[in-house]
Parts: C-alpha cells; sequence; structure tokens
C-alpha cells in the first residue's frame, strides 16, 4: 500500500508542477526539445531545464534525484555541460536501492571518465557494491568498473574482482572476466594473477562464460610473455575441445545464426588459435587436425559460416601449418573470389595479397580468376586485384599476364587507367629481358591511354631508345603509325615527334628493317605533315607544342627539300598567344633563314644518354618518396631485370630523367621533381649525361636564360616584371638573337663582338675564321651592351688568368641626351648558380650630351663552369647580366619599348 500511495502523490506532484520544473518528467523535456525549431530555442529549453536541477539539487530533493540524472544524461549526449551533476552520480550510487543505483552507475559510465577526481570517491561504494548479496548490483559495480577503472582503481579493486571469478553465478562470472581485461589493460603487471582463472574458465560450458574467458586471455597474451607461455602450455587442449564440440555441436537456438552453431564462439578460439600457435611448431601442430576439420566442413553458402572460414584461413596462414593445410586455406580464399559479395571478394584478395608471401605457387592457381576481379565493376576490387597481379608476376608470367592487362586497357574505366597504365609500365620495365618487347608493349600502352601514361616513365623510354641503335628505325616506323591512329594521346604524340625529329631519316628511308617487319612508304612530307597535325591539334599544350617545333627543325636540316615549308610552320607560330611558343618560333625562324651554315651543326642528333646514370639518378631521386610496396616479397638488390640488361637498386622507383630542375647546384647532389618543362629539357639535350661524343660537355642544372636558343621555359612566361602579363603579338624582325651571322661563319671559329639594342644576336659578327673552341681568352674587345637615343652602355671583359670562372666588367655609361642624369644607381640580379660583386660607382651623376661618363666595376663568377652550355660561347654570363641592365634601366626611367624589354 505504501508504494501504491506514493505513486498516487508523485503522480499529483507532477501534474502541478510547471511545464521546466525539477519534477518534469523525462518524456516531456525531450518531446520540448525536438518541438525546438531553432538552436537558441533548444539552447533556452536547455538552460531552464538544468537551472531547474540545479535549484532541486540545492533543496537536496532525493525523490527527484534518480529523474534528474536521467535528464542530465539525455542533456549530455546532446553536447551540453552537466559536470555540476557529478556528485549526484555518487549520491545515487550510495543508495540502498537497485533503481537508484542502476541510474546512478550508468551516469557514472556516461558523465564520468578516469581522468576526473571526483572518481576516487566512489572506489568505496565499488568495494561494497562488489560483496553485495545481490547478484544484480553486483553485476552493476563490475559493468561500471569495467568501463571507467583507472590504475588506481584496478590495483585496490583486482582481489573483489578475482573472487567473483569464482563465483557460481555464471552472469557475475562472466561480467567479472569482462572487467578484469580492463585491469589487465590498465595495469599489466596484474597479468599474473588472472592467468590459472582464465584457463580454469576455459572448462565452463556457458558459450557467454567461454567468449568471456578466451577474450581475457586473448589480453593476456598481449599485456605478458609468461602468460603467453603459460597459456600454450595449459589452454591448447581445452580451444581444441571447445572448437570441436561447438563444430559438431547439435541444433541449439539460442546459439544458433543462420544455421551455423554460435559463430561469435567460433571466431573468438580461432583468433586465440592464431595468437598461440604463431611462431610455436608445437601447438601449430596440434591444431592442424581441428583447423582442416572447420575448414572442410564449414557451409560457405552462409555469410556467418564464411566469416568462419575467413577467420580459419588467418589462422592457418598465421602459424606454423603444414603446406597442405595452406594450400587448403588459399582455396577457400579463392572461392571466396567467385562468390557474389562485394565484401567477400574484396577481403578474400586482401588476405590473398598476404599470402603470396608464404606461397606464391598456390597463390597463381588462382590467377585467371584473380584477373577477372581486374574487370569487377567495383572500384575498390578492381585496384586490390590490380595490386595481387602485381605481386603474382615473374619471369615466367610476365607475357601472359602484360598481354592480359593491356587487352583489358582499351576498354577500362577512365577513372582506372590511370593505375592500370602505372602498374603495366612497371611490370614491362621490371621484368622485361628482351628490348623488342618492352618497345612493343610500351607503344601499345601508348597508343591505347599515352593520355595517362606519366612522364618518367617516357623518360624512360627514351633512354632506351637512345641506347638501342638496332631498333630505331623500327622504333620510329612503329610511333609514326600510331601516332596516325592514336594521335589523341599526349605522351605518345611526345615520343613519336621526338622520334621522327631524331631519326626522321630512318623513317624515310626505312632503315634498320627487323625479320617479318613490313615495309611502309612514308616520304619527308609526310613525316613534315605528322609533326604539323601534332603542333595543330595539341597547341595549347605549351610542352608538346615545343617539342613539335623542335622537331620541325630537325626535320628541316635532315630533309633539306622542305625547308622552305617547315619555315613557314614555325612562322605562323610567331603570333602565338603561348609565349614559349612565340619566342621558339621567332628563334627557330631565324636559324632556317640566316644560318645555313651552322644549322646542321647545331641541329645533330642526340648523344647517346647514359642509361646506368640514369638508372642511378631515378633510384636516388624518389627513394625518401616511394616506397616499396609493403606486401610486396623482398627481392635482392640486382635482381630486377631492366630492358637494356643493367641492374639496379630493388627500391628503384621512376623519378626525373637528368635531375634539372635545381639552379644552386649540380646534378650529381641534386634530387628533384619531375615536371612536364624538365622532360622537354631533358629531351632536347640541356643537362644531358655526358658521353664519349667529342665536343659535348658534362653538364648538371641549368638555367634557361643562360642556352643561347632558350630552349625550356621561357623566363617571361608570367609576364615582363613590373609590367601586366599579356601575349605578344608580334616581335620586330630587328630582333634577332642569331641575326646578321654570315652565310661564311663556321661553327668551330667564332669569337665575341658587340650586341646593339635594335640588332641583338648572340651570334652577330661570327667571321669565318673564329673557332668556338678557341674562344677562352683572358681580354676581350669592348661590347656595346645597350644604345640608344638616351642613354649608351659599354662593357669592357676580361677574364681572370687562371681562374676561368671569374669575368671582370669595366662598365661605361654615357648620357646622349641634352639633360643632366643625377641620383645615378646601377642595379643588377644574376642567377643564383653566378656570383655578382658591384664596386662603388665612380659618381651619381651622368653629364650631358656625351661629355662625360660614369663607371662602375663588376666581378662575376659562374660557381657551374663547364657544367651547362654557357661554354659555347665564353660571354654568356655578361648577355644575361646585360639583359638584366635592360630591364632594371626600363623601370627606373621607362624609356624602353616593350618588345626589347620582352626579348631580353
Amino acid at each position: 500500500m505504501d508504494t501504491v500511495e506514493k505513486i498516487v502523490e508523485d503522480f499529483a506532484s507532477d501534474i502541478a508542477m510547471s511545464s521546466f520544473s525539477s519534477g518534469t518528467r523525462l518524456r516531456d523535456m525531450i518531446r520540448a526539445i525536438r518541438a525546438c525549431k531553432t538552436a537558441a530555442e533548444e539552447r533556452a529549453v536547455v538552460r531552464r531545464e538544468c537551472a531547474a536541477i540545479r535549484t532541486a539539487i540545492s533543496e537536496n530533493e532525493p525523490a527527484l534525484r534518480h529523474r534528474n540524472m536521467a535528464k542530465l544524461m539525455f542533456i549530455h549526449m546532446l553536447g551540453y555541460p552537466t559536470h555540476f551533476a557529478h556528485m549526484e552520480c555518487l549520491k545515487l550510487i550510495a543508495a540502498a536501492g537497485y533503481p537508484e543505483k542502476r541510474v546512478g552507475y550508468l551516469g557514472l559510465m556516461l558523465l564520468l571518465d578516469e581522468r576526473q577526481e571526483v572518481l576516487m570517491l566512489v572506489t568505496n561504494s565499488l568495494k561494497q557494491d562488489l560483496n553485495h548479496p545481490n547478484q544484480f548490483i553486483v553485476g552493476l559495480a563490475l559493468c561500471a568498473l569495467g568501463n571507467i577503472c583507472s590504475a588506481e582503481m584496478a590495483r585496490d579493486l583486482s582481489p573483489e574482482v578475482e573472487r567473483l571469478m569464482r563465483s557460481r553465478e555464471v552472469n557475475t562470472k562472466k561480467k567479472a572476466a569482462l572487467c578484469s581485461i580492463r585491469i589487465v589493460r590498465k595495469v599489466p603487471d596484474l597479468a599474473e594473477n588472472f592467468m590459472a582463472l582464465a584457463a580454469s574458465l576455459l572448462k565452463e560450458k556457458h558459450h557467454g562464460v567461454l567468449i568471456s574467458a578466451i577474450q581475457l586471455c586473448t589480453e593476456l597474451c598481449k599485456a605478458s610473455k609468461d602468460a603467453l607461455e603459460y597459456l600454450r602450455k595449459n589452454c591448447i587442449e581445452g580451444l581444441v575441445r571447445i572448437l570441436r564440440d561447438v563444430s559438431n555441436s547439435s541444433y541449439a537456438p539460442e546459439y544458433d545464426v543462420s544455421g551455423i552453431a554460435d559463430p561469435f564462439l567460433h571466431i573468438r578460439v580461432l583468433k586465440l588459435m592464431r595468437i598461440l600457435g604463431q611462431g610455436d611448431a608445437d601447438c601449430s601442430e596440434y591444431m592442424n587436425d581441428i583447423l582442416a576439420q572447420v575448414a572442410t566442413k564449414t557451409d560457405s553458402n552462409k555469410n556467418a559460416g564464411n566469416a568462419i572460414l575467413y577467420e580459419c584461413v588467418q589462422t592457418i596462414m598465421g602459424i606454423e601449418a603444414t603446406s597442405g593445410l595452406r594450400v587448403l586455406a588459399i582455396n577457400i580464399l579463392g572461392r571466396f573470389l567467385s562468390n557474389r559479395d562485394n565484401n567477400i571478394r574484396y577481403v578474400a584478395l586482401n588476405m590473398l595479397m598476404r599470402a603470396i608471401a608464404v606461397d606464391a605457387l598456390a597463390v597463381q592457381r588462382h590467377r585467371t580468376t584473380i584477373l577477372e576481379c581486374v574487370k569487377d565493376a567495383d572500384a575498390s576490387i578492381r585496384k586490390r586485384a590490380l595490386e595481387l597481379v602485381f605481386l603474382l608476376v615473374n619471369d615466367t608470367n610476365v607475357k601472359p599476364l602484360t598481354k592480359e592487362l593491356i587487352d583489358y586497357l582499351s576498354i577500362a574505366d577512365p577513372d582506372f587507367k590511370g593505375d592500370l597504365t602505372s602498374k603495366i609500365c612497371s611490370i614491362v620495365e621490371k621484368f622485361s629481358q628482351e628490348k623488342l618487347w618492352y618497345l612493343d608493349q610500351m607503344f601499345k600502352v601508348l597508343s591505347l591511354a599515352g593520355n595517362h601514361v606519366k612522364d618518367d616513365v617516357c623518360h624512360a623510354l627514351i633512354v632506351v631508345l637512345s641506347n638501342a641503335s638496332e631498333l630505331q628505325g623500327y622504333s620510329v616506323r612503329s610511333l609514326y603509325k600510331a601516332l596516325q591512329a592514336y594521335g589523341k594521346q599526349g605522351s605518345l604524340v611526345r615520343v613519336a615527334v621526338w622520334c621522327i625529329g631524331e631519326y626522321g631519316e630512318m623513317l624515310v628511308n626505312n632503315v634498320g628493317m627487323l625479320d617479318g617487319e613490313e615495309k611502309i612508304t612514308v616520304t619527308e612530307s609526310d613525316a613534315v605533315d605528322a609533326v604539323e597535325i601534332a603542333l595543330n591539334r595539341h597547341s595549347a599544350d605549351a610542352t608538346t607544342g615545343a617539342m613539335c617545333l623542335v622537331a620541325l627543325l630537325k626535320l628541316s636540316s635532315r630533309f633539306p627539300s622542305t625547308s622552305e615549308r617547315v619555315k613557314q610552320i614555325v612562322a605562323r607560330n610567331k603570333e602565338n598567344a603561348v609565349l614559349e611558343l612565340q619566342q621558339r618560333s621567332i628563334e627557330f625562324s631565324s636559324i632556317i633563314q640566316r644560318h645555313q651554315s651552322i644549322r646542321s651543326s647545331l641541329l645533330e642528333r642526340m648523344p647517346v644518354l647514359d642509361e646506368a646514370s640514369y638508372l642511378v639518378k631515378r633510384a636516388t631521386a624518389t627513394q625518401a618518396t616511394i616506397s616499396a610496396n609493403k606486401h610486396a616479397p623482398t627481392v635482392a638488390p640486382g635482381g630486377l631485370k631492366l630492358p637494356n640488361g643493367v641492374a639496379k637498386p630493388t627500391s628503384a622507383p621512376l623519378a626525373d630523367l637528368l635531375d634539372l630542375s635545381s639552379d644552386d647546384a649540380p646534378a650529381s647532389t641534386t634530387t628533384s621533381t619531375t615536371t612536364p618543362n624538365d622532360f622537354l629539357q631533358d629531351l632536347l639535350g640541356i643537362g644531358g649525361v655526358s658521353t664519349s661524343t667529342a665536343g659535348v660537355p658534362s653538364t648538371a642544372s641549368t638555367d634557361i636564360l643562360m642556352d643561347l636558343l632558350s630552349i625550356g621555359s621561357s623566363p617571361l612566361q608570367n609576364g615582363t616584371p613590373g609590367q601586366e602579363s599579356k601575349p605578344v603579338h608580334a616581335v620586330p624582325e630587328a630582333i634577332d638573337l642569331l641575326g646578321s651571322l654570315s652565310s661564311t661563319t663556321s661553327v668551330s671559329e667564332t669569337k665575341p663582338t658587340r650586341l646593339v639594342s635594335q640588332g641583338m644576336d648572340l651570334l652577330d659578327g661570327l667571321s669565318s675564321s673564329t673557332s668556338v673552341s678557341g674562344l677562352e681568352k683572358t681580354v676581350h674587345p669592348s661590347i656595346t651592351a645597350f644604345q640608344s637615343t638616351t642613354l649608351k652602355i659599354t662593357f669592357d671583359l676580361k677574364r681572370q688568368p687562371g681562374n676561368p670562372r671569374e669575368t671582370t666588367i669595366h662598365a661605361t655609361f654615357t648620357n646622349l641626351t641634352s639633360s643632366t642624369y643625377t641620383d645615378f644607381i646601377f642595379q643588377a640580379a644574376v642567377p643564383k648558380f653566378i656570383q655578382l660583386k658591384l664596386d662603388p660607382a665612380s659618381g651619381n651623376t651622368v653629364p650631358a650630351n656625351g661629355n662625360g661618363s660614369v663607371t662602375q666595376g663588376l666581378s662575376v663568377t659562374n660557381n657551374q663552369q663547364g657544367q651547362v652550355y654557357e661554354d659555347l660561347h665564353p660571354l654568356v654570363p655578361p648577355f644575361y647580366l646585360a639583359s638584366i641592365v635592360y630591364l632594371f634601366y626600363w623601370l627606373e626611367f621607362n624609356l624602353l619599348p616593350y618588345d626589347v624589354v620582352y626579348n631580353c
């Protein structure tokens, strides 16, 4: 009766209270919060309710304490602070009734964690409840201790937990075992106290107790080596018995899952067996029979059965199992690959990647099924299967596997082509034993997916072509035919136009025909047509367009009859919106029109690239950024095969061809990332590896402004300093980098001469009696670096004897106007590899009408002397300095026209 009266009184008080008083029911508060339309309204409701709860706490109303705690837990889950009510949890836990304790322990686990200082106050209450005669209250204490136990609490309460593990109550033993897992994690030193208890629990019949005991054994193995050895000696027999009983047990409704008896217990036992059998031959041998029984008798048509089989396979591959058992496990994974469930196929592929390091031959038997997974509709399965195929490749199966992958390349999804292309190129490069087969496969990849091939792959291909003199004719013919059929593939176009430019005469004359190769008829005009079409089709790509222009220039030298046509094609790009192509067109037009005598020497075939040095650079450049696949089997250094038969380090990844991206260090100490401009520089021989070819200097990094032909990226690609960048549609013909070179000039005999602003030419005035090899002088004639109607700048140049890196410049500045220049300041800038020292000027006023001049001394030191093509002309650094003078003078006085500044 007392209980009925109390319920009636509580109901009456609920009706009398306001909607947001401390007596509001939890459901009413939830309904009010859900009715809020904005976050501000929700915060207002929560604030009012929290205020009511604070009032109730201050008034110490025990009757409403459990209801307020329930509301506080909901407010906490919404993300609002509830720290003011932590003591209420302890008061509820200290209460005598089970309902109050239940709410108190729930609040304790939800609102507090082991870092809260207030948790220290609950230790005594926990100890009392662990010794309570009511098993349900004991269960509440064990559950709370297993969730928020700290190291101090674990040491204080572990004796009670050990005692409860010997209890007769099944639920108590189960919860005590789970609580001991938390204790062992917090204090690993206590693991030895639970070893015997955990082993004894494995003799229980209740599945809940068995699962808890197995989890405790697993945690003990991780926490202590002594516990691992103890359990190996005392638990293996029990685990085998449990697994045999549960596998052979009859139907039990309380444990049945889709016709499988307790798959959760199956999986827990298999995981613990894997830990105990790893590295222990005796334990593994004892497990072999039961693992074979589980692998053969488990129904694979049910998802629960597949989960058991997968865990069984992991256990077999993790212990010291027999070879026959491993083959059985891999065959199970092979069946998984035929399953319609994507998840099952994915985990099977993951497991096969690990199994290949253990038994590659057994995995090879499922190669056909794995290849089918590469063509799967699911993207994640395709990628994982492709990685597995890459690991399966060896010297014996590389050709059929590569053929399958290339055949699929033509119909693969565009999103997948990038990964597929990269793997095919890696396979071909790593395992090719013949250069001809390597070239054929690379040509197919370029034809089918050239837009997805990376630049470093093209670098490697060009290096091989450069060294394969007997296959150059076949290669240029194959690439020409591929270019006709697949002209939209960017990487194919680059490699093809490079080969046509280098080996165009082999294409026209059918040089180097192989046995069984069909002859093709290609005229000189056809070769030019192919490059012209590529130039028009890829005009938006500066790198491809620049390579096409270089190829046309080389063809004009190899095929003199096409020179006039090439000149017209090149001239059409003088107004190109891309500054790089515009600059090249102007320079190449000058070479074709005015420098016939040196054109053949300038456009000679590229020297053979040093393949061994290139491989070393590739390995060094990306060793820190590209790591080997962690699942791949280790290969001894030199075990990888290359098209040329040169051994390279195991982890030789793809990298830059000749390491040209740095301006401040030689190539031998520099690593770089490949960019399109680097690719173009490599193809054009800038900074190429030195060979035995006479007259070709060994080079490292290069600055584009230092090149006589400005090969590479335009220095003004982003616009002239101080002026908005915009395309230049025409540059006067007077601005000629190779102008006034006489028709009788010889390349081998050249001497420096002056450079004037209206006829700027780096090779201007070369006489027929000058030699390039004889240009190294200590004193040079004066040159007019700049002259206009307002100012004249003259440079007197002198090389320091015994130190060819240093050049001394005596600059003279003359004012040609009728007004005196005051506050004269001379400024200059140089690349990073050049050091510049400026002496004080003789004055800061330049007299008018040439009645006087200002002089200043400069010292220029080239730290890369002999490493870049500036050796072709010893005065290139002064010319570069002169160009900088033009820019600064224009910025100071705004006197130079835009076209002059652009050409500087």
